[in-house]
């Protein structure tokens, strides 16, 4: 059973990699800006909570966002595996996810660490042509994402569930390298193709 979590700054090429990874494992692709957009939109009490935030252009509370994680996590998709996109992004968000996890009786595989040099992502950020992404308002979201996710990978690499890959290559060559992960990672039922040695 493929479980993963994403980490990795802005621009990093997470969200496009779990995309494959999840639709190669027919599970979902699961990210926080996703079950907040579908939480809204379905008027769920959490969802019409968040609005309310959102629409003060207030960033939305750990609490509820951790709410919005375990009651997507309960949601029957996703108990054949998933892939947590961005989140967590604080280590208080992995210790609460862990003990989540542990409820659920469930386990994360992996956490993959994309490793991409600030200024790729800056120019990538900057190719993308969004009006709102100036040079300073990049270099200030790297900043930040490098304050709370220092601490998180630290974590993670404690747990020895911590694999880092190199974001900075060619987007097949990353998705093989995800590929191999999990038919070797626990529980994924060994599904690569092992060929005899010759």
């Amino acid at each position: 059973m493929v479980r993963l979590i994403f980490l990795g700054p802005p621009g990093a090429g997470k969200g496009t990699q779990a995309q494959t990874v999840a639709k190669l494992h027919h599970i979902p692709h699961i990210s926080t800006g996703d079950i907040l957009r579908s939480a809204v939109a379905e008027k769920t009490e959490l969802g019409l909570k968040a609005q309310t935030y959102m629409e003060a252009g207030e960033l939305v509370p750990d609490q509820l966002i951790l709410d919005l994680v375990e009651a997507r996590l309960n949601q029957t998709d996703a108990r054949t595996g998933w892939i947590l996109d961005g989140f967590p992004r604080t280590v208080n968000q992995a210790i609460f996810l862990e003990s989540l996890l542990e409820r659920l009786q469930q386990a994360c595989n992996h956490v993959v660490n994309f490793e991409v040099p600030d200024e790729v992502l800056v120019s990538r950020l900057l190719g993308r042509g969004r009006t709102d992404d100036t040079e300073e308002v990049i270099r200030n979201r790297l900043e930040v994402y490098h304050q709370q996710t220092a601490p998180l990978i630290g974590f993670y690499q404690e747990r020895q569930q911590l694999v880092s890959v190199d974001g900075d290559q060619p987007i097949a060559s990353i998705n093989q390298q995800l590929n191999e992960l999990t038919q070797r990672g626990p529980g994924t039922g060994k599904t690569s193709t092992q060929a005899p040695n010759s």
